[in-house]
């Protein structure tokens, strides 16, 4: 299960220390796509492929399917760390997820966040006062 966060920036090589810890769990390649709400996300190779079976099925005929395939698929990259545990972020997905330098990365259980310094601080706040809100929706699911 990957939880935690862990704050790094990226290098002028536009590269990203992936933690230790999820690097354990992610394996020598992962997936790093653009993600909801203006992050990007995090897979494992079997992850990766299960989900691009389940969108593969999703109709041609659904206009949402097709946006959402495009989107999701092509700022797709495959990585495999280096030596140091970097991965290099192409332009595409910088911009996708507005990193200027500083980044937040996330364990979320089932997948990793790599989020904006900026924009995750001003998400993480915004959601403090309704936490226990939400908790309260979600109890059947929570017990």
């Amino acid at each position: 299960m990957f939880m935690g966060e862990y704050r790094h920036s990226l290098d002028s090589k536009n590269r990203l220390i992936i933690p230790a810890r999820f690097r354990e769990e992610l394996g020598d390649t992962f997936v790093i796509t653009r993600y909801l709400d203006g992050c990007l996300t995090v897979y494992t190779s079997a992850q990766w492929e299960a989900l691009t079976g389940k969108i593969a099925s999703i109709p041609l005929t659904s206009k949402a399917g097709r946006q959402f395939s495009r989107l999701f698929l092509s700022k797709a990259i495959t990585c495999e760390p280096d030596s140091q545990g970097r991965v290099q972020l192409p332009q595409a997905l910088i911009k996708a997820a507005d990193i200027d330098k500083k980044c937040v990365v996330i364990g979320t259980g089932d997948h990793v966040e790599i989020w904006s310094e900026e924009r995750w601080d001003a998400y993480s706040d915004s959601l403090d006062d309704s936490f226990e809100e939400a908790a309260e929706t979600l109890t059947e699911f929570l017990r």
